[in-house]
């Protein structure tokens, strides 16, 4: 019997679970210390990158069967086939040429998107951290995830993404995510002990890509990479579980609109011109051109290009679009959320004071904090970092001869502290513990400093919160340091241990805002867009950076608010409140979803793991390039330059791309009604086809080319002011203004050729005078529609969306003189036809411009 690549893989895990460590590593043929560099290389030019196959655009011919494969071009297809089958081979060749247009197009502008995008893209990789024998100090380093190879040994921390399919070598309080594999939400603790005789997925010391860490620390053996990791054999159906968004959902009403439309008039058409002319082969042609004319199908087209433009805007200001629909709803948008340290904040921390509980200036604080930082082999974050580059602490301490690192117990987002266990040269063992000022103010039972020791009392604290409040209103993140001395005998630490501390004093760090967050922060505001801080930080260095960037608090509101209240209660506060602060990551996915539920599109702007689940929450995840793992992959848009003016660019962007599709689909609803009308009013009175199925189908091709320029088109300024969002309703109601009065000059063309031109027996001139007409008018109005103001004169079209105007028309003009004229069924039209046509344009250029401003009177004002 022959295993398939999903049983192999399985039956790999299972082995690896139940195996101890040092029969794995024999098997895998490597060691703890790690793969050689060499190794690796040829390893990896066997098992191939790191990368499942989805990950990849999946080459040009899948690009293309993307645009290719979609209901509305099914449906043309299928009408083409059904024009060949009945020997209607021109109609056939016409509806072919709408689809393949409509697809190059839109084939063409997403690729080049995706190319700009790609680019980007490379410069944003996600690291493994990776153990390389000989290596002096650290023996880890940093690779590209891609280059990953089995047998490689990998270390884990709070932040990362499971590299691979791994086996854990060693963990301490590791606890990780796996919802995107399981869709169970808890976190789970993993352990290094073998599992023997249960699934890959119940086995503890086992992680799969595709998950990330929460919090604690491991190292463990690469197991399986790319395609034959757990993730990579399901990863289609993670892809394809990506719920759509509000703009994919109003994109697929308004196409079931004109569908319906279709399904009502096709079939009308069919049965009311062979019941009156009798001949029923010419009216299912017929009906199937009218289907045709009803048909959106330059909607994919204009909504992939309009995106795909907005998308490469962006890539010039080096703005990485991960998911086009996104630019969509970054126009939407009209709450920002943001984390403040990191994104409101420079990523640039410098830690300036050391201080005792009296405030005076403590060498012995700024040491310990420094052993911690050290020692500590979680998530190294910016103010470990500032730490650390005391080198003169490092001279003096000499942590690597004079320490030994026992024991540690991580950070975590609930304690919001971290401890290490060192052993000093004489056997005496610390635990050193630095955190959030509350939440070392809980386990401490005493206090030291040079001066003076004891326990610490009701003063001792009150006196501490001052001094602590005094440095945040100044603008300092402060973290607290403590110790307590522990038994030689005790090996393994737990929180537990966290107890009757005694509180040396603070470590205080300046964490400047960034130079461009006040800017940004005044365009989003003038833009309509209000700007929300959620933070883990307390309420009072909030309050400084807010103050610092411009941004003024309305109503301030803790994580144990959030808690108290139901999810209705919720929703009704958060519009009113501006700072959150001391969240949990949880909290602020809920703040986000309440927003939503509020009827909100809520953007959130995040980098540090407790941003994860936020920026899922929100209706477009926003990060920047120097985020962690979990951040980075959370976001739908990630900002590779510091400055966060861009995010006003992409907010503007995103209206540009919103309005452009707008004027394609009110011009498609209300010309498509209008055209309803037209075609069952001629359809009952004329003894003729109102049009032959080869001119309306010619008629549609020549238009749809005039609209392929609308991506390109200049948008008001009024309308970028601000957000805007689908609203089906409201296409209706604009449809129901415009659409009768494309008719009313529909059937004064009908009376002219009939009462002045006398084309009751002469249905060739009928058709070519309603064609030119009809041209005409469905070309100039989107000119009327693009724009709230008076067309031509207050608000001009972009030189593409004219020049096609231009072309259509003169074709549509030219083809009843020309050769091809017999091919469609076209006779010279009279020289009054021409005056009297172009003064039906101009008063419907004229009614129409006064139907659509009464509509936003009314309507939209």
């Amino acid at each position: 019997m022959t295993l398939s690549k999903n049983q192999i893989s399985r039956q790999a895990l299972i082995r690896a679970a139940a195996s101890p460590i040092d029969a794995l590593l024999s098997e895998l043929a490597a060691t703890r210390e790690g793969l050689s560099e060499d190794e690796s290389a040829r390893r990896l030019r066997r098992f191939g990158p790191n990368r499942v196959a989805q990950d990849s655009s999946g080459g040009l011919l899948r690009e293309l069967a993307r645009h290719v494969f979609n209901p509305l071009n099914g449906l043309l297809l299928t009408l083409a086939a059904a024009s060949f089958a009945l020997s209607d081979q021109r109609s056939a060749i016409v509806i072919s040429a709408i689809v393949v247009l409509s697809v190059l197009l839109a084939f063409v502008q997403e690729h080049r998107a995706n190319n700009a995008a790609a680019e980007l893209r490379a410069m944003v990789r996600t690291h493994a951290s990776v153990r390389r024998p000989g290596r002096v100090g650290d023996p880890f380093e940093e690779i590209s995830l891609e280059e990953l190879t089995p047998g490689d040994i990998v270390r884990l921390a709070a932040g990362d993404m499971i590299p691979a399919d791994v086996r854990l070598i060693a963990t301490k309080d590791l606890f990780i995510n796996q919802s995107a594999l399981t869709g169970e939400s808890m976190p789970v603790e993993k352990f290094a002990a073998p599992a023997p005789g249960v699934e890959p997925m119940a086995a503890a010391c086992l992680a799969f890509m595709g998950s990330n860490v929460l919090s604690g620390y491991g190292e463990a053996v690469v197991v399986a990479t790319g395609a034959q990791t757990v993730f990579g054999q399901i990863a289609d159906t993670i892809v394809g579980a990506e719920e759509p968004t509000a703009f994919d959902e109003s994109v697929k009403k308004f196409t079931l609109l004109m569908i319906a439309f279709m399904a009502v008039m096709a079939p009308a058409t069919f049965f009311i011109n062979g019941a009156l002319k009798g001949d029923w082969l010419a009216a299912f042609l017929f009906a199937i051109s009218v289907a045709v004319g009803l048909t959106p199908e330059m909607l994919p087209m204009i909504v992939t290009v309009n995106l795909a433009k907005g998308a490469m805007a962006l890539a010039r200001e080096k703005v990485i679009v991960k998911r086009l629909a996104a630019i969509q709803n970054f126009g939407a948008m009209d709450v920002l959320c943001t984390d403040k340290t990191g994104t409101l904040t420079q990523d640039r921390i410098i830690l300036k004071r050391h201080l005792d509980i009296y405030g005076a200036d403590s060498e012995r604080v700024l040491e310990f904090a420094y052993l911690n930082s050290h020692f500590q082999s979680g998530l190294r974050n910016l103010l470990d970092v500032a730490v650390l580059q005391h080198a003169d602490i490092a001279e003096r301490l000499a942590p690597q001869q004079v320490f030994t690192k026992i024991d540690e117990i991580p950070f975590d987002f609930e304690r919001r502290r971290l401890s290490v266990v060192v052993e000093q040269e004489d056997g005496a063992r610390l635990l050193i513990c630095k955190g959030a000022v509350e939440e070392i103010f809980t386990v401490s039972s005493r206090y030291e400093a040079e001066s003076a020791s004891g326990p610490l009392d009701p003063s001792h604290l009150d006196a501490a919160k001052q001094e602590t409040a005094a440095l945040n209103a100044d603008g300092f993140r402060v973290i607290a340091v403590a110790y307590k001395d522990v038994s030689r005998a005790q090996q393994v630490f737990t929180a537990a241990d966290e107890t009757g501390l005694t509180l040396l004093g603070y470590i205080a760090f300046l964490d400047p805002p960034k130079d461009s967050a006040a800017g940004a922060i005044a365009d989003l505001r003038k833009a309509g867009v209000s700007v929300k801080i959620l933070t883990g930080d307390n309420e009072i260095v909030t309050r400084k950076v807010c103050r610092d960037v411009g941004l003024e608090i309305e109503g301030l509101a803790l994580g144990a608010d959030v808690d108290a209240m139901d999810d209705d209660a919720l929703a009704a506060c958060v519009s009113g409140v501006t700072v959150f602060a001391k969240l949990s990551p949880p909290q602020k996915a809920r703040v986000v979803s309440a927003l939503r539920r509020g009827g909100h599109v809520v953007g959130y702007l995040g980098d540090g793991i407790n941003d994860g689940p936020a920026l899922k929450a929100g209706d477009v995840g926003i990060s920047v390039d120097t985020a962690t793992d979990i951040a980075r992959e959370s976001a739908d848009i990630i900002l590779l330059e510091k400055s966060l003016a861009v995010l006003n660019d992409g907010v503007l962007e995103g209206r540009k791309v919103f309005a452009n599709i707008l004027k394609y689909v009110r011009m498609g609803a209300s010309s498509n009604f209008g055209n309803m009308f037209s075609v069952l009013g001629a359809s009952v009175f004329l003894p003729f086809l109102p049009m032959t199925p080869i001119q309306i189908l010619t008629n549609s091709l020549l238009y749809d080319f005039s609209q392929t320029a609308i991506p390109t088109d200049n948008v008001d300024e009024e309308f970028l002011e601000e957000p805007r969002k689908w609203e089906i309703g409201g296409i209706a109601r604009f449809m129901l203004y415009l659409g009768p009065v494309s008719s009313i000059f529909d059937y004064a063309t009908f009376m002219l050729m009939l009462v002045v031109f006398d084309a009751w027996d002469k249905p060739q001139l009928f058709q070519t005078g309603w064609f030119v007409e009809s041209l005409f008018t469905q070309t100039l109005v989107i000119h009327i529609i693009r724009t709230r103001r008076i067309p031509f004169i207050q608000s001009r079209a972009s030189g593409a969306l004219i020049l096609t105007t231009i072309i259509v028309c003169l074709i549509g003009a030219a083809l009843p003189y020309s050769p091809l004229a017999p091919v469609f069924g076209f006779t010279p039209l009279p020289t009054a036809y021409w005056p009297i046509v172009g003064l039906f344009l101009v008063s419907y250029a004229i009614l129409a411009h006064l139907a659509k401003t009464a509509y936003f009177e009314r309507f939209e004002e």
